[in-house]
Order: C-alpha cells, then structure tokens, then sequence
C-alpha cells in the first residue's frame, strides 16, 4: 500500500538550491541571465517541437551528457554570481524571480540525466555518474555559501517589501531563505568548508549505495525449469518465458530480482525451497558481501549527516530534517507511528495463526517463516473471502487500467487524454507511448502524459512519477510534461499483460502523482517543489477510485471472455479491503520506525546497521514472519540520497489526511464522484502545489484538521473511544 516516488534530482539540485526553470527574462533591475544563449550540444537546448517544445529523446546520445552537465553548472553558476553581485537594492523581482529563471539550461539537461539514472541505465553512464555526482555536490554549495546571495535572499525576506507580496510569493522567498539558512548559509571559516565537503563526500556515498543495489538486482535472477513451475499463473509464466528469452536463456523461466517479479512468485509458487530463494535474494539485496556490499556505506552515511546537522547546531539528523515539515518534530512522527504499531503487529499474529492452521490441515509440516508469508496468506484469502488473487488479476488488464484512469481523471479534473500519433513526439524507448492532455470543456492544452511501463534491464526496480516541465506562469503560461514509470513484467507480444490489484492501486498511486503535476496552477516553479510528509497524499488518495463502481463496472472485464467482473466478486473485493493489513502495515512501518531511529541515534553507538535493524526490531516485537518493506542495505529511499531520509514515515502521515479525505468522498451525496468535493479536491489540495501551506490548505478542504482514527477504521483496526 505503501508505494514510493522519486524525483529528478534536478529538483534536488535545482529547485531547492539554485532554481532552475524558466524561460525568458524580464527582471525590473539589470540581472544578466543566460536565457537566449544557443548551445551546440542538443542536450543543453531549448525543447524543440510541438506542444511548446518537447525533449529531444530521438537526438539524446550519452557521450554528451558530461559535457552539457559542465556547461550547464558552468552557466548557471555565472547567472547566480550576476544575481548576487547586482548592484541595485535587492526585491523581489531582481533577487527572488531571477533566482526561479536561473539555470533554464541546466535543468533541461537534468531531464535525460535523470532518464539514464532510472530508466535506461548502463554500466557506461554509472561510470558518468560517478565522476559528475560529485560535481553537483560542488556547485550546489558553491550555491548555498554563496554569502552576497544569501544576504540578498534575507534581504528581501526581512524587508518591507515581503509583507506586500502575494501570498505565493511570500511562500517562494519563505522557502529560498528557509533552504539556504538550513543548508549551511549561516556558516563561516572552516565550519563552511567542511560542510561542503561533507556534502561531497555524501554524493559519492549515495550514488554507490544505489548502484550497488542495481548491480545486485540484476546479477540475482533465478532461472526456472518447465518442473519448477508448479502453482504459478499463466500469465506469470508466459512473463518470465520473456524475461529468460530477453536474456539469452531460451526455454527457461526467469524470476528477476524485482518486486513485480517476486511478490507474485512468492505468492503462488508452490516449491517452497525456491520461495525461500527468491525471498533471500531479494531482501538480501546491498548485504551480500563483496563488492556491492552497503554495510559500511550506510555507517558512514550516518556518520557524516550527523556531523553536518551537528554543525549547524541541532542534535540529530531527524530533528533538522522534520523542522519545516508537517511533523515538525521527530517525537510527533514516531508518536504516529507507535500509535498504530500495537494494532499492526497484533493483526500480523492474527494472520500467521490462521496461515498456521491452514499449513497445519495440510499436514505441511512448517512453521510459517518469511518467505511463506503471501502463500500461505492467499491460502487464507480464499478460505476466508472465497477470494483468488489470481481469479481477480484475470480482470486486471493493464490497458483497461490507464482507460479507468483517464476516466477518473476526466470526472474529477475535466482532462480528457488522447495518444499522439506514433512519431509526433519523441521517445526514448520502444515501450513509451504519450498522450496529450486537454481540458474537456475548453479543449485547452494542458501538458503530455509519457508512460513507460514495463520493466527491463537497466531500469531501476519500483514505480515513479517524473515531470520534464511543470506548469508556471510567471514568465508566460507553461504547459506541463508529466511522465508515469512501471516495472510491470511484459506479456508476451499480443497478450494482455495482468497484474494484481496491488499493482493496480501502484498504478493509480503514480498516476496521482502526475495528476498533482498536471493540474497545477500555481506561478513560480519553486511552488511546484513538495513538502515530503504531503507530497505523498495526493497520489494515495487517487488509490481509492480504484475500488469504486463506475470504475470496477466499466474497465475491469475479463482478459478472455470480455465479461466484467462479476458482483459476487467484486463484493469479495470489497469484504476482504482490510485484509492482511497487518502484514502491509507492519513491514511498512518497520522501515518507517528504524528509518527514524537510524537518525534519532548517535551513529558511534549503532556500530553494524544490519545488526542494529534487528535489535531495535527485535526490541519493538517485530513479528519473525515479517521483515521490513525495505531493509537497511537496500532502502533507497533513505540511503541513496535525501529525498525520504528521515521522512519515510510520510507515507503514514499522508495516509492518515488519505483516510480522513476518502471519508469526505464516502459522506458525500454523490460518493467519490462528488463535484462539489471534488472542486474542493482541486482547488485546495493538487492545484495549489506547494504554494500554500498543506496544513492550511487540507484545513480549506476539510473543514478541519485530519484525524488518526479515519486510518484505523481504513485497516480495520480498533479506534480508542
């Protein structure tokens, strides 16, 4: 239930630093900026074509990159030093907005870096990345050391002029000021220096962490006879026939080292010694030993995050992290999480009974162990609900899927999709289609919508959200490309590709994702950059129109026959919503809780991570049948940069204000297709961005704060009176 998404680390570099977006220049004061400058290297060039200009995929080569990631830090690094050594007075208009121009150039190159990075790497790029990764880490403090700069961005957050400023533009100068401050702005001498170098020293770090995972996702395939196939589906069969053909292994079956791969395996396989396999060699990820090994990476990982935030005067890595977040404080995030704890491992022992029982009528002889866990659950899924997981994948066709999105997304936001002809816009692979995006009623454009579905190799495993160009105005309306990225195992040419009603709700969460980017009507591009404890509210509220009639009734038909999905079954469906809920919760906050206690603690006394994850675990009562969503050698969401370090308990947070939403929906007199509650939807909680506080904002939606006990009644947990 949990699903994570990863930004550009353009936004990392650019928005929260430098930011870089924009297009021409009309600054009040004399700011010399670098919009009209023509680059010979395509991947520095403005996006050329139809729709407002599109990404040059077609003319993309990889021996440009190093080049045109130099030229861009370069130049843009020349338009901060213009910003900050202009001579006039600083405003709003020649300091706060020629910062949001800043560094057009750059962020277009970032685009296809960040394609390489997730979709389409090679060991020929990671050697790339490791030479320029740390480069970013040196322009970026060369960005926020830059003193004349920052005394300029605390000029006009302190000056008279702030308090006559919109209240989005208030919010963008809050957060320039805000993220230079927090980022070693205040420092001097040798304090600032190795703050820089910590900073360097941390992008090396991240880049190996993440590349080791890669290197063991894709050395990790286990290779399957027709014998060994015993209990999987068909579909799944004919998918990793594929998968072994793409990789030179005809007749054989390969499961690859991936959650789209494993979970459905791991599910239905009945050869219990190649679950446990399949099982080791995906939580095992980073802690092999060896040279993709990340024990050591991870220690010093937490060491040096420590000593940074230590230098700018806060105890721990948490309490710097949370300080402009929703949460605000570690104890407040981890007051969440233990609040929901008890009920979740409770309903784990719960679930292992009766799995328990069902192995023991079988005269299975075990005792349930981790890599039994969803076989056995979905024994108790049809045992109790009459439920077959794979009876409902039948209905479950990929294509159907993204129709049932576009039509949500017609109902609640008027867009209407429609796919551009095959060669208008260019792609960077076979498997990605675009659709334009328009507003129904106007027929307006509003942006392109790029999937890319399907897992393969050199794409990082999980499930994504990417914008290649957010939707501003300030400098001239802007349209919006949004992107959406899968790791769905292909069916073989003229079938239907089937996933389970897990990766369906994947499906419409990353589609939320590109919802929030594609209905954004905010100004500047900073407010389009996200608050981590919020940012994944939005996408899982899109999970709930999933389960509702109108789109259960008209795109969820059967594979074969066409027939749409029986009632008895889809009140099954319905029935078993709060099922294995202990397992989805625990294994989620388990990462959530040593997340935090990662960076609550003092790094000298966690000595080995892996260690230290199973005695906090173990101290907690982590049930033995269930491991952490993502374990500590391979939980990049914490360790392969900083985008989730520290706030993985988002997720949590979001799905409380998701829970108390979906009530909203639920009371309102036309459900979840409610237009009155859905323009509130739109108005207050995706156009607005980051442009608005979210507690504010939610509040405007609401009525009211969000409340804990709608997440409990979501898992079926008991609510305190």
């Amino acid at each position: 239930m949990f699903k994570p998404t990863i930004t550009l680390l353009s936004a990392a570099v650019c928005l929260a630093l430098a930011g870089c977006a924009g297009t021409a220049d009309q600054t009040q004061e004399p700011v010399k900026l670098l919009q009209s400058k023509q680059y010979d290297n395509v991947l520095l060039q403005e996006f050329s074509g139809p729709y407002q200009g599109v990404p040059h995929f077609d003319k993309m080569k990889l021996e440009d990159l190093e080049a045109a990631l130099e030229i861009g830090m370069a130049d843009n690094l020349k338009e901060i030093e213009a910003i900050a050594n202009n001579p006039a007075k600083p405003t709003f208009e020649n300091t706060i907005v020629a910062l949001e121009r800043a560094g057009a150039a750059l962020d277009r190159v970032f685009t296809y870096y960040g394609l390489w990075r997730s979709n389409i790497s090679s060991p020929e790029f990671r050697e790339i990345q490791s030479r320029v990764v740390p480069k970013f880490s040196e322009f970026s403090s060369k960005i926020t050391q830059n003193q004349a700069l920052f005394e300029r961005v605390k000029a006009v957050y302190e000056g008279a002029e702030y308090k006559k400023l919109t209240a989005e533009e208030q919010r963008i100068t809050w957060m320039r000021y805000n993220g230079f401050a927090r980022n070693g702005a205040t420092l001097k001498g040798e304090d600032a220096k190795r703050y820089a170098d910590i900073n360097l020293a941390l992008s090396k770090l991240h880049t190996q962490f993440a590349n080791n995972v890669l290197a063991d996702e894709e050395n990790y395939v286990v290779y399957l006879t027709k014998a060994q196939l015993s209990g999987l589906p068909e579909s799944f069969v004919a998918s990793a026939a594929a998968a072994a053909k793409a990789r030179g292994k005809a007749d054989m079956y390969a499961i690859t080292n991936s959650r789209s791969s494993m979970d459905p395996f791991l599910t239905y396989s009945t050869e219990r010694e190649l679950r446990e396999k399949v099982w080791n060699n995906y939580y095992n990820r980073g802690n092999n030993g060896g040279e993709y090994d990340n024990k050591a990476i991870i220690s010093d990982i937490l060491k040096l995050r420590h000593e940074r935030v230590n230098l700018l005067g806060y105890d721990n890595y948490a309490q710097w992290r949370l300080e402009d977040r929703m949460a605000k404080k570690p104890e407040n995030a981890m007051a969440l999480m233990k609040k929901v704890w008890p009920a979740a491992i409770a309903r784990v022992k719960e679930e292992v009974a009766d799995m328990q029982a069902i192995a023991d009528k079988e005269g299975a002889d075990i005792t349930i162990k981790p890599w039994d866990y969803r076989f056995y659950a979905e024994k108790v899924r049809q045992a109790k609900y009459q439920l077959d997981s794979n009876e409902v994948k039948a209905y479950l066709q990929l294509d159907n899927l993204r129709e049932a999105m576009f039509y949500v997304a017609g109902r609640l936001f008027n867009f209407e999709f429609t796919e551009v002809p095959k060669g208008s816009v260019s792609v960077f692979h076979p498997d990605v289609r675009v659709w334009e995006v328009t507003d129904k009623t106007t027929g307006d454009n509003i942006g392109l919508w790029y999937l890319d579905p399907f897992a393969r190799k050199g794409k990082r495993s999980g499930a994504w959200a990417l914008s290649y160009r957010s939707h501003t105005t300030f400098d001239g309306k802007t349209n919006v490309l949004s992107s959406n990225n899968s790791n769905f195992v292909k069916a073989p040419e003229g079938e239907a590709t089937l996933i389970s009603w897990s990766d369906a709700e994947t499906y419409f969460h990353e589609f939320g994702h590109a919802l929030h980017a594609l209905s954004s009507n905010v100004k500047y591009p900073s407010s389009n950059s996200g608050v981590r404890d919020y940012t994944e509210f939005q996408s899982q509220l899109l999970e709930r129109w999933l389960s509702t009639d109108e789109v259960i009734n008209r795109y969820l038909v059967h594979y074969k026959t066409g027939k749409p999905m029986p009632k008895a079954l889809i009140e099954k469906i319905k029935k078993s919503a709060t099922f294995n809920q202990g397992f989805a919760t625990t294994e989620y906050l388990g990462s959530a809780i040593m997340d935090m206690l990662f960076h609550t603690t003092d790094p000298d006394k966690i000595g080995d991570p892996v260690a230290f994850e199973k005695s906090q675990l173990g101290a907690l009562g982590m049930p033995d049948e269930v491991v952490m969503r993502h374990r500590t050698t391979h939980f990049g969401h914490v360790f392969s940069g900083e985008g989730y370090s520290a706030g993985y308990y988002g997720y949590l947070w979001a799905e409380v204000l998701t829970s108390d939403a979906a009530e909203a929906f639920a009371e309102a007199p036309g459900g979840f297709y409610d237009k009155d509650v859905a323009q509130r939807l739109v108005d207050y909680l995706f156009s607005v961005r980051n442009s608005m506080d979210p507690a504010e904002a939610y509040r405007k939606f609401r009525g009211r704060d969000a409340e804990v006990e709608a997440l409990m009644r979501d898992r079926g947990f008991p609510v305190e009176k």
